[in-house]
């Protein structure tokens, strides 16, 4: 594969992923909106839930996807079609695996469910039957669509995000339809299991389109997989970390459901939406960074690659400080407008959301170098994470419900995002003493902390009132936005080496 071509479909996925983004970030807000009103906040918890119990389920998936990708890398530069077969299908055959131990053990827990959903309002005919239609959409993935992994390591990825986002979009519409005009909340689930045959069917019609020579089987896989000892032991690397990640990103609305209610769930759901849907468009943009930095690390000049660190670090601390502020002055008037005033959270609950905002996004510069330098083998942190985030969460849940869950999140992150990786890379990676980081981290967030504490000030001066329709709330959001902007990017050209560089490297473009 040529390098021009690397360029090409990394800059193709780039604009595929955008342009659904966007399409998405109107369809998402505007269907929410709907399903809420027509469905009830009690049905889309209940969804929620349902979802994120069979997100449990796939947890045996974790890793496998991304070691057989890394397997298909070199086969796919020689062109070597046999052994991409033989990977493709070893893969078949994982998945075949995997997806019957899903199969298993969603039916042992589906007998459980009257338990579960004992005191909700719902008849347990719909609860099966949702239950049922997610599940059969998950082993789809499982049985029919793992062909499409070649898509994503030969990087053509914007296939399947074309496919499944068109797919996902056509389906809202439909569902946005059936309940504004039937309101039968059977409709709206047969929608979703329909929809998910129907992208299965033409995503694999595409795909022997593009490699019609492909002729990978589960069958095949199980005969030639001991000839790939590396994808297991890869799989084993990256699943401790893969799970720790899904313990902490899936796991709140089944605490939310099992410690408050289905209806907060709902609620909860909303302020994520918006704030994932925000950080989606930076982590659009900064997808294709990962194999850069790996190419930078291997060139193996020290100089170069710690420049260009604290330049994606200044990157990230940037846009997790413009984020949050910007989250922190919008977000209660725009659920106001969009929803309505009986759905908004407290005070409370938003600061301990932005705050792990804040953390999840500016660790983006750590984690990269990490990933570059293949620093995988801290497992113990992941164990130690997940473990102090179960712990006291179920605590703090308990004593104070859905604060509780955002207190946990914190309190594992704290310990081993914010203080042990950036040790671990400097110590395993960059092999120099970390004082350094964090005096200008320090500075940074002071930058952060004075910008903020300035811009919410002049609040109070704006003759705007973003409860009162969303053309005030857009000037408003702009106005603030905009300031706080100025000032945070200011005083960190004034203080830090890493934004005075990337602007450089801005400007020399």
């Amino acid at each position: 594969m040529s390098k021009a071509s690397r360029t090409h479909k990394s800059v193709l996925n780039a604009k595929v992923n955008l342009l659904f983004y966007l399409l998405a970030l109107f369809v998402s807000f505007f269907s929410r909106k709907i399903f809420l009103e027509h469905l009830g906040a009690d049905f889309i918890g209940l969804t929620g839930t349902l979802q994120n119990i069979l997100g449990f389920l796939n947890l045996a998936e974790l890793g496998v996807g991304a070691s057989v990708s890394y397997a298909l890398y070199k086969p796919i530069a020689e062109g070597n079609r046999e052994e991409i077969n033989q990977i493709v299908s070893v893969f078949g055959c994982l998945y075949r695996y995997i997806g019957s131990f899903v199969l298993g053990t969603a039916l042992l827990v589906s007998a459980f469910l009257p338990l579960i959903f004992q005191h909700t309002v719902f008849e347990l005919g719909i609860i099966y039957f949702a239950f049922g239609s997610f599940l059969a959409s998950s082993l789809i993935g499982y049985f029919i669509n793992y062909r499409s992994i070649l898509l994503y390591a030969d990087q053509k990825n914007y296939v399947v995000t074309a496919y499944f986002q068109t797919a996902t979009l056509v389906k809202t519409f439909v569902q946005m339809a059936s309940v504004y005009y039937i309101g039968n909340l059977y409709l709206w689930v047969a929608v979703e299991l329909g929809f998910g045959i129907i992208h299965a069917l033409i995503l694999n019609w595409k795909i022997r389109q593009t490699y019609p020579w492909l002729a990978a089987h589960a069958t095949v896989g199980k005969q030639v997989r001991h000839q790939y000892p590396e994808i297991v032991r890869k799989t084993k690397q990256v699943f401790v970390h893969k799970i720790k990640d899904f313990l902490l990103q899936q796991s709140d609305q089944i605490l939310i459901f099992a410690f408050v209610s289905l209806k907060m769930v709902a609620y909860y759901g909303n302020y994520t939406m918006v704030i994932t849907r925000i950080t989606m468009l930076f982590s659009t943009m900064m997808g294709g960074i990962v194999a850069g930095v790996g190419n930078l690390i291997a060139e193996g000049d020290g100089q170069k690659i710690y420049r260009v660190f604290w330049e994606m670090l200044f990157v990230h601390y940037l846009v997790a400080g413009i984020v949050v502020f910007a989250v922190y002055q919008g977000i209660q008037p725009f659920i106001c407008l969009w929803l309505g005033e009986e759905y908004l959270l407290s005070s409370t609950i938003l600061l301990l959301l932005l705050v792990n905002s804040f953390i999840m996004l500016s660790r983006g510069a750590v984690d990269l170098f990490n990933t570059g330098y293949g620093n995988y083998h801290d497992t113990w942190s992941a164990w130690v994470e997940g473990a102090i985030n179960i712990s006291v969460t179920l605590i703090t849940c308990y004593l104070w419900g859905l604060p509780g869950v955002l207190i946990g999140k914190i309190a594992s992150i704290l310990p081993i995002i914010v203080i042990w990786k950036p040790l671990f890379l400097y110590r395993a990676g960059f092999k120099r003493s970390i004082g350094h980081y964090w005096k200008n981290v320090g500075l940074t967030l002071a930058c952060f902390a004075c910008s903020f504490v300035v811009a919410s000030g002049c609040a109070r001066l704006l003759p705007l009132n973003p409860y009162h329709n969303f053309v005030e709330w857009v000037g408003y959001c702009l106005i603030l936005t905009a300031l706080f902007s100025l000032l945070y990017l200011s005083s960190l050209l004034l203080l830090t080496e890493g934004a005075r560089d990337m602007l450089r490297r801005v400007l020399r473009r």
